[in-house]
């Protein structure tokens, strides 16, 4: 596939150029949308994710963006220290999502996306950029990752929710962006059953409890986990 012609409002701190997006990419909820608007590709043959924030088809191979970014799926490695990404995090938002097949097989294996409503206006560890209303502690930094507690009784979910709640158990949620209360973020995709992930909403704040995960950084430019 040729290069995509990428224009951004927030060049500065996106990758500008080597974005292979396909001319029937899905923008998030539709190219009518006044949400987040992000597009997300996943390049299989050569392992990267290209991401946009804001994006707005512009003819043939181009296309206009608010920010964007490039990850190398194979590479630990994180955005500059500052930059923001297509989240406010500057997190990749391909490998925090929510996957239909994971659910259909009954298990998520990693942290899931999440969006708060406000956050502080700092960021931790493998965040990289913040975007916060205030500068106030009792606001989450993006980057905070949450773990539903072993207490909450899951047992009587349908199986997608459960999936998605044992993750919610192990991996937790990472503050990724500023959105709607504790939303949680999965892939588009024809099997999902609204009926049975409704039970998530059940859920409340305090069935959450806040991780230091600051004990496996292995470096600060590095989204890699020291082994335990």
């Amino acid at each position: 596939m040729p290069e995509s012609k990428v224009s951004l409002d927030h060049a500065e701190e996106s990758d500008t150029s080597g974005y292979r997006i396909p001319p029937d990419a899905r923008v998030e909820n539709g190219p009518a949308s006044d949400g987040d608007r992000h597009v997300v590709v996943w390049d299989k043959a050569s392992c990267k994710s290209y991401e946009l924030f804001d994006a707005e088809r512009q003819g043939a191979g181009a296309w206009h963006a608010g920010s964007g970014a490039i990850f190398d799926l194979r590479s630990n490695a994180l955005r500059p220290d500052g930059w923001t990404s297509a989240d406010a995090a500057g997190l990749a938002i391909l490998p925090g999502l929510a996957r239909y097949e994971e659910a259909a097989g009954g298990r998520i294996d990693h942290a899931i996306r999440i969006t708060v409503p406000r956050s502080d206006q700092s960021y931790v560890w493998p965040a990289r950029h913040q975007a916060g209303q205030a500068a106030d502690g009792s606001l989450p930094p993006m980057g905070l990752r949450l773990r539903l507690k072993s207490s909450v009784d899951t047992s009587g979910l349908a199986p997608q929710a459960r999936a998605v709640a044992d993750a919610l158990k192990k991996y937790g949620v990472i503050v990724a962006d500023n959105g709607s209360p504790w939303y949680i973020t999965g892939e588009e995709k024809a099997g999902w059953d609204n009926a049975q992930l409704d039970g998530l909403k059940a859920f409340k704040g305090s069935d959450f409890e806040a991780v230091d995960a600051s004990g496996l950084q292995q470096a600060p430019d590095s989204g890699a986990v020291a082994p335990r």
